[in-house]
């Protein structure tokens, strides 16, 4: 029995995985596929946002999400059964894409399809690392080893060691391609630095692809037939010879939650204020628009803000606002929904 094929498609917190993710459902050109959506904190949205993109090619029975963990720290306990459930329905996917949280490790997840069960049942036909090309040119998560040597000689207690820049190594260092995303917002030499980081990050072969609000054909991406699973030596990481865990202690996050919102430009005014005033690193969900029939989608990464109608209220769904905020350690939850509380609206009963 030939293997299922499975995409694993990583990126850091606001890199355009589920955007990314929608536009491959809408064009899946035939394909039946099924998602498993990873989020971090305790409530997820990111299935909302694609359930309805194309029930043809993926129902919403084969979107399966995971919100118990990352998925890196949480395969026995939550990913290994939800793959075996998928591989043993009567009619399995004929291609499994499976998006991590923005926090994942992607080498654990990879290695798991070593398991017994797995590895004659699917394989990982490559790992995509999504990036977001205007961040990274702009200096956001590159690594300057000469300048944290100055920066510790001139302050020692300043602590150099960032989450942050290594979640991003280990992505490129296990990608099988590297899709540059948001490349709309950034010229052309601004570009080539970030081409230049990511050759000096991945490994020899590994295809580079630009792309504007995530859309790639879907050829591109599905087929790739790494088999990444036999092919872990090749992809280093930071946990290697270690116990393959890491410490998510570094963020924070909660769900600010509301009702119609009134006035949607003080809605996003005040999310720019709060994400400047507290270091947001990003917002995403769902709003209510009071009078507004359609379903808001806000994505912010940083002080940038994006908002789209995507569907419609279904006739049996709750309106209400719902907003993931992740920062770093220490990220003031009482200030923020205390700054959210007038322009969210009250929460329907």
């Amino acid at each position: 029995m030939s293997k299922v094929p499975t995409t694993v498609i990583t990126g850091f917190l606001g890199a355009g995985k589920t955007t990314l993710i929608r536009h491959l459902l809408q064009n899946a050109k035939g394909r039946r596929l099924a998602l498993i959506i990873n989020e971090f904190g305790d409530v997820g949205v990111d299935g909302e946002l694609v359930k309805g993109c194309n029930d043809e090619a993926c129902p919403e029975d084969d979107i399966v999400e995971l919100a118990n963990g990352c998925i890196c720290c949480t395969v026995a306990d939550d990913f290994l059964p939800t793959m075996m459930k998928l591989l043993e329905r009567p009619n399995p996917p004929e291609h499994i894409i499976i998006e991590t949280s923005g926090l994942a490790l992607p080498k654990p997840l990879v290695k798991a399809f070593q398991w017994p069960d797995i590895r004659t049942r699917a394989t990982v036909d490559g790992v995509v690392a999504l990036i977001d090309a205007d961040a990274v040119a702009a200096g956001r998560f590159a690594t300057d080893e000469v300048a944290l040597a100055a920066a510790r000689a001139a302050d020692p207690t300043l602590d150099h060691d960032s989450p942050l820049e290594e979640l991003f190594e280990e992505q490129l260092a296990c990608a099988d391609m590297v899709v540059l995303n948001k490349t709309d917002l950034v010229d052309a030499d601004g570009l080539a630095r970030v081409e230049a980081l990511v050759l000096a990050e991945t490994r020899p072969g590994v295809k580079i692809v630009r792309a504007d609000h995530g859309a790639v054909d879907i050829a591109a991406l599905l087929g790739i037939t790494a088999a990444a699973e036999d092919d872990l030596d090749s992809r280093r990481s930071h946990i290697d010879g270690l116990d393959e865990s890491h410490d998510h202690d570094d963020f924070d996050s909660f769900v600010a939650q509301g009702g119609d919102v009134a006035d949607l430009d003080a809605l996003l005014a005040r999310m720019a204020a709060l994400i400047a005033q507290h270091d947001v690193l990003r917002i995403k969900g769902m709003v209510a628009v009071a009078g507004k029939p359609g379903r808001l989608i806000v994505q912010a990464v940083g002080p940038r803000i994006q908002h789209f109608y995507d569907r419609a209220w279904g006739s049996a769904e709750p309106r209400r606002t719902q907003l993931v905020v992740i920062g770093q350690k220490g990220l003031d939850r009482a200030a923020i929904e205390a700054g959210l509380t007038d322009v969210l609206g009250a929460v329907p009963a």
